[in-house]
């Protein structure tokens, strides 16, 4: 028997993967529940298992190209003696069918993983698992990647280990007296061409056009953070983060407001039955992600700063599992810590309200006892589906959480 592999859903609103590469080649034994390739979702790279035994007859879609989710990628034959019939029906398939586009910045041959880069030179036959950044920055910089050790899946070669292997050979090359921390390397932008979205920036370019969709409007508040800094100098040394800090105060907050965590469907409002907080993070390939705390309103402030970290890492490097960046009730967006005095989020999808944050800046103020004073202020815009909450609800929400900040911010270390 001849069996289909289709791209498969890597995600709910997955629509289009990309194939990073092939794990087997045409020839080789495949064995059920092995990984046979690596796919590209909307913000992650994940192995794919194989259902089916056999052996990898025909790959359809060849590594670096993008295919609907569901449609064919390769055929596995279950016996020698069908591999030609699943050869011939692989050509039909693809005289049947438009052929699929490979991405501008990926090579046009099949790479095949190696579990370990090495240095070892003029092996022809060894090929090397990289990201297509990672290739263009290696060639850029003068890197070569059989001396990288990738920290992507299966050993992948992503563009931050170019960037470490750079940063460790400028001494080599640098006068003895010069300093052995260099600055990160700028890379190189094609100015006056037209570089095609990646699938990261084009998820996020389907998820903002579905958000037009949606009746928002905006609250800002003022919050005065003295003790919040006080407190984040007290516990940053233990590893805590101001992001740790924000997310135990809004999910605190939202324990007392959950219709803040609430979102809107046909049938009408979801009450979510878990607090799980999401925090905006940038790309450095394009685009932002948002990894989710969940049940955060359940964490203390330690664990959610390993539990941050972790995500964080994970995302940079595209390690993350789906629902652990789209299962957010509510999200938080912090340009605060670029200098960024106020902005407005946009809201994603299924979920009620996004806050977003700016800076903390000493401000000249009036107090209630009508004297002047200087404190640190920070503005935040929180951004609402009308549909679910209204002007008061959002309010009541900001002023909750002000009070906590304010008054109350040794509650967040209990």
């Amino acid at each position: 028997m001849i069996h289909e592999l289709s791209m498969p859903a890597l995600s709910s609103t997955m629509e289009t993967g990309k194939i990073v590469t092939w794990l087997k080649n045409p020839g080789d034994r495949v064995e059920k529940g092995e990984n046979i390739l690596v796919v590209e979702s909307d913000k992650a790279d994940m192995d794919v298992e194989s259902f089916h035994s056999g052996i990898l007859a025909s790959i359809l879609i060849p590594a670096g190209a993008s295919a609907p989710v569901g449609a064919p990628i390769a055929l596995i034959a279950e016996s020698e003696a069908e591999v030609a019939q699943a050869q011939e029906r692989a050509k039909a398939l693809s005289a049947g069918a438009p052929p699929a586009a490979p991405s501008p910045a990926a090579p046009a041959a099949s790479p095949a993983p190696a579990p370990t880069p090495t240095p070892q030179n003029g092996s022809g036959s060894q090929r090397i698992l990289a990201s297509p950044r990672a290739k263009k920055l290696a060639e850029s910089l003068g890197i070569d990647l059989r001396t990288v050790r990738g920290s992507g899946p299966n050993g992948r070669i992503v563009a931050e280990d170019v960037e470490r292997a750079a940063a460790l050979s400028a001494p080599a090359v640098a006068a003895p007296s010069a300093p052995a921390a260099t600055p990160p390397t700028p890379v190189a932008i094609p100015l006056g061409e037209t570089v095609p979205l990646s699938t990261l920036q084009a998820a996020v370019v389907r998820n903002m056009n579905a958000s037009l969709g949606v009746p928002v409007f905006h609250v800002g508040y003022t919050i005065t953070t003295d003790n919040l800094d006080h407190l984040y100098q007290q516990v940053k040394p233990k590893g805590v983060t101001l992001t740790a800090l924000l997310v135990k105060a809004v999910a605190m907050t939202l324990e007392k407001h959950p219709l803040l965590n609430a979102s809107y469907t046909e049938g009408g409002i979801h009450y979510k039955a878990d607090i799980n907080i999401a925090v905006a993070v940038a790309m450095e390939d394009g685009g932002l992600i948002t990894p989710v705390l969940k049940q955060a309103n359940r964490l203390d402030l330690y664990e959610i700063s390993r539990r941050w970290k972790d995500l964080v890492e994970r995302a940079r490097r595209k390690q993350l599992q789906p629902e652990e960046y789209n299962s957010g009730t509510f999200t938080l967006s912090n340009l605060g810590m670029f200098g960024v005095d106020r902005f407005d989020a946009i809201l994603p999808p299924n979920q009620g309200s996004i806050l977003a944050i700016g800076a903390s800046r000493p401000t000249v103020v009036a107090t209630p006892e009508k004297a002047i004073a200087i404190r640190s202020q920070m503005q935040v815009n929180l951004t609402c589906d009308h549909r679910v909450i209204y002007g008061a609800h959002a309010a009541a929400f900001l002023q909750d959480l002000a009070q906590l900040l304010e008054q109350n911010v040794g509650s967040l270390t209990l």
